[in-house]
């Protein structure tokens, strides 16, 4: 066997000590070709090369398992085949070998093309304020003791390398406006261009090349925060690699393992902390002598400054029911009884939804994202219970109302009385016109005085209503009079007309 040493020991015996090839040859136990082939030759290890590969079973099926790789190596990777799938569906077509062979073939099939395949990539640099990318991920964390998978929404600014991250339940578009405003709201700026793939909720058309169909309300945000959008090209994930690379990075880092969190607002809290912790221990991968943190702090100079926040919200137009719910996002949610009847434009924002009737408000809600839930607003049903008292003792939004406290003494008042539930309306009819706080106050008055009465309590809020007494008006001193007048009573004597009779006794 040619082995590393004895190549080196024919070769010294032949080019230092100059032995003849006979010689060596009988010394080493070699055959005088061998031996000849060293010498002649400037390799210092030998391999063997098989010329041929025989296939005297797969040869006959090597092109139906050709095209099988490369169907297989076309599909996304986790739909495709097995060799053990790929060699079941070869045995269908007559193969009558082993398995190992199909295994053997595949393995050099994948290494050859996988050499041709193989892409080289140029290393980009960005100024300070040139760029950002932004991107999402999906990670598991718990949110009240339920597991739920996160989207997370990540920016990064590709000079600095400083990240942003913040957690949300959907990835909506009302997401991405929220994300886009807290991340430029902490680099306190933005810059020139932001570097996206071409996500749903920015992109409404792809063309050829780079050329991009951006959705209306995503470029109203771009416009806001005058930054110019720039979409790569399907499925080239390299040409946002920066944000790309955080994802996996931080992912390990970051949760790993589960986080645990109440809400997703201690969640952010925690993940913004942990950006600016990161950044201040991680070093720049080209400014060797700075961390991430420090570049960013000299980046901010070179950020279009923040222009304070976008009104980033999905809007679409619903119908109100008669029970005084608008359906939105598989949830419902109660709106003034006067919106009865028409529809209304339900403003989604991430954490809240705002909803407009022809630009008038009639409703707002904190944002819920369960399934099936009914959200109530019990002074949206006022009105409604000054035609249907009744309605306040088994109402559904009314069940668990919680009223200030002189209000709610009131309520258990009056709960005894036959017309209680009547008064009560009438007190709670009070509160749109005159205000919660002065209700509060004249029903903390009347249980004073030992009185629970919606007419006392009316009155109450009467008599806080009657303007004070004017106060009187001081003269100026230097508008006083130097001369005060005198009263001449006789002045308006002169004034009368003379009786007749005077006059005819005169003449």
């Amino acid at each position: 066997m040619m082995t590393v040493e004895t190549i080196g020991r024919v070769r010294h015996a032949f080019l230092v000590k100059g032995k003849g090839i006979k010689r060596i040859a009988r010394e080493l136990r070699l055959s005088r070709n061998t031996v000849r082939s060293i010498v002649r030759g400037e390799d210092t290890e030998h391999r063997y090369r098989r010329r041929d590969q025989p296939l005297p079973q797969l040869g006959a099926f090597s092109a139906s398992l050709d095209a099988m790789l490369e169907e297989n190596a076309g599909r996304v990777k986790r739909d495709r085949l097995t060799f053990q799938r790929i060699y079941e569906a070869l045995r269908l077509e007559g193969y009558q070998g082993g398995y190992d062979a199909v295994r053997r073939y595949g393995r050099s099939w994948e290494r050859r093309h996988a050499a041709n395949a193989a892409d080289a990539y140029v290393p980009l640099t960005f100024a300070p304020g040139e760029a950002y990318q932004f991107d999402w991920s999906h990670e598991c964390v718990v949110i009240d003791g339920v597991t739920t998978m996160a989207k997370v929404a990540h920016m990064r600014l590709c000079h600095s390398r400083m990240p942003f991250l913040r957690a949300y339940p959907r990835e909506a578009q009302e997401m991405v406006f929220d994300a886009h405003e807290r991340a430029f709201a902490f680099f306190k700026g933005a810059c020139q261009r932001g570097i996206y793939d071409n996500m749903k909720t920015a992109v409404d058309a792809v063309f050829v090349g780079k050329e991009r169909a951006f959705n209306r309300r995503f470029m109203q945000l771009m416009s806001h925060h005058l930054v110019e959008p720039t979409a790569c090209s399907p499925a080239a994930g390299w040409e946002k690699g920066q944000v790309e690379n955080q994802v996996g990075t931080l992912r390990d880092r970051f949760f790993t393992p589960r986080l645990k969190f109440k809400t997703y607002e201690e969640l952010n809290a925690w993940l913004l902390d942990r950006c600016i912790a990161y950044a201040r221990a991680q070093p720049h991968p080209e400014f060797k002598d700075q961390t991430v943190f420090a570049a960013f702090e000299a980046e901010r100079a070179a950020l279009i400054p923040y222009r304070g926040p976008f009104d980033g919200f999905h809007a679409t137009t619903v119908s109100v029911s008669k029970t005084c719910l608008v359906r939105f996002d598989t949830n419902k949610y109660s709106v003034m009884a006067k919106a009865v009847g028409r529809p209304v434009d339900v403003h989604a924002y991430a954490d809240r939804i705002v909803i407009r009737q022809d630009g008038e408000f009639v409703g707002e809600h904190l944002r819920r994202f369960g399934k099936g839930q009914v959200i109530y607003d019990p002074w949206h049903y006022v009105p409604v219970l000054a035609r249907k008292p009744g309605a306040l003792r088994n109402g559904a939004p009314f069940k668990e109302w919680v009223l200030p406290s002189s209000i709610e003494r009131v309520r258990r008042k009056l709960k005894g009385s036959d017309d209680g539930d009547r008064q009560m309306v009438k007190i709670l009819t009070a509160v749109l016109t005159d205000g919660l706080q002065a209700v509060e106050a004249a029903c903390a008055e009347s249980l004073e005085a030992g009185v629970a009465s919606a007419d006392v309590i009316l009155n109450a809020l009467a008599r806080r209503q009657q303007p004070d007494a004017a106060q009187p008006i001081l003269t100026p001193e230097r508008l006083a009079l130097t001369i005060a007048p005198l009263a001449d009573c006789a002045r308006y004597d002169r004034l009368r007309p003379m009786p007749l009779e005077a006059v005819h006794g005169a003449a």
